[in-house]
């Protein structure tokens, strides 16, 4: 079974068990700015999982694109990546444990073929000091469905502590099995729902000593044990309770959540612990090997010594970086996150910019990035048909991006030229010679010139100089507080809290959007969004800068239908009715696969009827929040518009 036919296989086996297959939502959340990009399956769900009802009903099934960029620096080993696909399905109020565990046993040992003798499971421990029991329900449903297999499941305790005990079922503590937003702590608020979840791992085996060649190897393994044995490959999250002001109680409709990784099921199937080598990467891999003139898995060229023995760089790091960061920014820019200095766009860069960083390291002379996203493209392109429609783009941003740093990379080398003729300098002066490149130095190639910290240690070394590692650390820790300090303040308070400010400012954006394609034309379409509590940014398609005379025109628009205090009306409709109603939205492959059903937000003056007439100043798709009426917003006050890429503008604007 091939990755693709895995995902549809997934897909299929639970549009059986009745539920709607809805697309997956954009890597660059909609109306979310307190995240960047869509890191999880469960994200674009927490509005129905809250208690929103989902236009498709209550059993929902997908596989969703995700983004994390706080994996960017641990991909090289053998199953970090940024990029990654998780199946999900959902029970909204629907069915629950007794359904769901014997349904994920069928679809991993039935429909996929995966042994159930290496498939592991963990449950949630319990805690009882706040009136949570042990989850021996799922557990005992597992060992049950073992049991059909002729497998008996023992089911132990503590295996952190004592390791696998010949068990099967394990149980641990909340930090490990149990789900929500923030844990249970006691900053978990009031109303907040959660649960236990339970996971799935499979076990490679110990006949490859992984465990035994780690550095846990003095301590009992178990699945949760980091030395790589075991790989998680899916997660059921059973939401059962709701946090009160005396503690924890059951929710009337409880929720199934299950996310499991689609790289991982793939990688279990190929009984490889090396995600690197499943079908999907096969073709950029082969590419990469071609254009290097190495092989995956070969010795690098650079040699070093480790406790007196003499070693070879692991090439297989080069490739996995490049695999994974070409892949992921293949999907970024389809999904509008260009190569830039800000945002989304900046991480865009970062791993376009890393994998022409580590090519270098495998030799590869010519431009490569978009010949790799190519590849992907054309592997992706039926489960994502809108990456292929949008091939030439993403593959111009990565020749344009790539040349732009190769341009770089020869500047941050004749930088490092003049350090040493720095130094050389010094030492003609002084006498003294100088053999190391200070903290901030290394910094400021990292930095500037996107040298990482182990290139500029080669070039050091080739020279007979060291790197203050503790230096380069120290500029990078208050590099990064400051950029988190950063972010900490531009995503205070975002659409996600539905505040009344926010609310205000999210209904503002639709009557911004509406002035805009009065006064620009129809090519205006919305490119992103993001509103704290104190302003909305609004990105949009126009291809040049808007005068201030234009944007004192959309100003006023906004302002006029302010004052004439129109109502805002929400209304599901078929899609085929959304778009006769010509309501905005991108009516493609994401609102086909829904089936029709969406919300459409009207703000126009009411008939005798009290139903929204046809004159509308803005119909648009959305999933709310909004106000109930426009006079609820105050005045409306643009305070910047600025260039974002090419083709995209930016307004800030602010209610007062």
């Amino acid at each position: 079974m091939t990755s693709n036919e895995l995902r549809q296989a997934y897909l299929n086996f639970f549009k059986e068990k009745g539920h709607a297959i809805i697309p997956s939502a954009s890597l660059l959340p909609e109306n979310d700015p307190t995240t960047l990009f869509t890191s999880s399956g469960m994200q674009p769900m927490v509005p129905y999982l809250l208690g929103e009802i989902h236009p498709n009903g209550t059993r929902i099934t997908d596989s969703q694109k995700s983004f994390r960029t706080q994996d960017i620096e641990e991909v090289g080993d053998n199953r970090h990546t940024t990029f990654f696909e998780m199946l999900g399905n959902w029970s909204l109020g629907d069915y629950f444990k007794a359904e769901q565990i014997p349904w994920m046993f069928e679809f991993l040992t039935k429909t996929v073929g995966l042994n159930p003798e290496k498939l592991f499971i963990t449950c949630f421990r319990g805690k009882e000091e706040i009136g949570i029991p042990k989850d021996e329900e799922a557990a005992e449903l597992w060992q049950k469905q073992f049991k059909t297999v002729g497998l008996e499941a023992k089911i132990v305790d503590f295996p952190e502590r004592d390791g696998l005990q010949n068990g099967r079922i394990f149980f641990y503590d909340e930090k490990k099995n149990w789900w929500s937003r923030a844990g249970i702590t006691e900053k978990m608020p009031v109303g907040e729902p959660g649960g236990p979840d339970s996971e799935m791992f499979w076990d490679f085996g110990t006949e490859l000593n992984l465990h035994e060649n780690s550095q846990w190897k003095n301590e009992p393994c178990h699945v949760n044990c980091d030395c790589g044995r075991f790989m998680e490959i899916g997660n059921n999250v059973f939401m059962a309770y709701k946090k009160t002001d005396q503690g924890f109680e059951s929710l009337k409709n409880k929720n199934v959540d299950f996310g499991g990784g689609l790289e991982r099921i793939a990688t279990a199937l190929n009984g490889d612990p090396d995600m690197f080598k499943i079908d999907l990467f096969a073709g950029p891999l082969k590419l990469l090997e071609e254009l290097s003139g190495k092989k995956y898995g070969d010795k690098g060229d650079s040699e070093y010594i480790n406790d007196g023995k003499q070693c070879w760089v692991d090439v297989r790091k080069q490739f996995r970086v490049i695999l994974d960061h070409l892949r992921a920014a293949t999907f970024l820019i389809g999904d509008g996150a260009l190569p830039s200095n800000k945002d989304q766009g900046y991480f865009t860069r970062r791993l376009i910019r890393r994998s022409v960083r580590f090519a270098r390291d495998l030799n590869v002379q010519e431009n490569f990035c978009a010949k790799v996203g190519e590849i992907y493209i054309d592997e992706y392109q039926v489960a994502y048909p809108d990456l292929k429609n949008k091939k030439a783009e993403v593959l111009a941003e990565l020749e344009k991006e790539e040349k732009r740093f190769r341009e770089t990379l020869e500047d941050g080398i004749k930088e490092f030229d003049k350090l040493l003729k720095g130094f050389e300098i010094a030492f003609q002066q002084t006498g003294k010679k100088i053999t190391e490149i200070s903290g901030k130095q290394a910094f400021k190639l990292y930095d500037t010139y996107g040298f990482p910290l182990e290139m500029t240690e080669e070039m050091a070394k080739e020279n007979g100089l060291v790197i203050d590692g503790e230096g380069f650390k120290q500029a990078f820790a208050a590099h990064k507080d400051l950029s988190r300090s950063g972010a900490e303040q531009k995503f205070a308070g975002g659409l996600a809290d539905h505040s009344v400010e926010t609310t205000k400012l999210h209904t503002a954006t639709h009557l911004l959007q509406a002035a805009l394609r009065k006064i620009l034309g129809p090519h205006v379409f919305q490119k992103g969004s993001n509103i704290t509590v104190e302003r909305l940014r609004f990105d949009f398609s126009h291809p040049e800068k808007v005068t201030s005379e234009q944007l004192e025109q959309v100003e006023q628009i906004v302002n006029q239908a302010i004052e004439q205090n129109l109502p805002v009306n929400c209304q599901m409709m078929d899609l085929a009715e959304a778009k006769a109603a010509a309501a905005i939205g991108v009516f493609d492959d994401k609102y086909e696969k829904l089936g029709g059903q969406v919300k459409v937000y009207t703000i126009a003056p009411s008939t005798s009827s009290g139903q929204a007439g046809e004159n509308s100043v803005s119909r648009e798709v959305c999933g709310g929040p909004h106000v109930e009426k426009t006079g609820d917003l105050g005045h409306f006050k643009i305070i910047k518009e600025e260039a974002v890429s090419a083709g995209v503008r930016r307004i800030k604007a602010v209610l007062a």
